[in-house]
């Protein structure tokens, strides 16, 4: 199957699994297929039901969070997304009760988990806005995970993309702080994330700096 064929069967099966709960069940359980070609395409139905009808999937929260502590790396890359599209229906503050474990992946053996999971804080923060600090404490923590120098220099690029996702809206010390952070990756090592400093403080700067140093 191509995956344009793949591509346009996603809107169908999606909605199809909104009201047909077969059809859901059978797309959760495809998350776990070891044939690509079954779970990729399942992984793809799901995260547009958590983008478009967050409330038809939310009963599944478990599920979901439940990979997240998986051993296989695509597993917790599904949960990742599927998680974050998630938070803007959880008004039981189920994410905030697995905070430490979805940050804890940006520490995870694998730099898959852990650049995603940072992209996809920017979507959390915008859901959970109270947990904008802590996210962003995170973030700027980046240099403390284990990962070799060129790998946390990569996920940096990720960490920036984020930060553009909510910046404006966090609160005058977050803006500083995310600032300083990405002014210091203009010089990074990675061409990557080199390039969304550079366009992130071309969009930000002078906003942001006129806000929080007076500029």
């Amino acid at each position: 199957m191509s995956t344009e064929l793949k591509a346009k069967e996603t809107v169908p099966r999606a909605e199809k699994a909104v009201t047909d709960k077969a059809a859901l069940a059978e797309l959760l359980a495809g998350l776990l297929a070891k044939k690509g070609e079954i779970r990729e395409p399942s992984f793809k139905a799901l995260l547009r039901i958590s983008e478009t009808r967050p409330e038809v999937l939310f009963p599944h929260w478990d599920y979901f969070a439940g990979l997240l502590v998986s051993k296989n790396t695509y597993l917790k890359y599904q949960a990742i997304y599927l998680i974050a599209s998630l938070t803007i229906a959880d008004t039981s503050k189920k994410f905030e009760r697995i905070f430490d474990t979805y940050y804890e992946l940006l520490d995870d053996k694998s730099v898959i988990p852990a650049a995603h999971a940072a992209l996809n804080s920017g979507k959390i923060a915008r859901a959970k806005p109270e947990l904008r600090t802590r996210i962003t404490d995170r973030l700027l923590r980046i240099d403390d995970t284990h990962h070799e120098p060129e790998r946390r220099e990569l996920i940096k690029s990720y960490v920036i993309e984020a930060f553009d996702e909510y910046v404006e809206a966090a609160e005058d010390e977050d803006k500083k702080l995310i600032l300083e952070f990405v002014r210091g990756q203009v010089a990074s090592t990675s061409p990557k994330t080199r390039t969304k400093a550079k366009d992130f403080l071309k969009k930000w700067e002078q906003t942001i700096g006129r806000t929080v140093e007076g500029a």
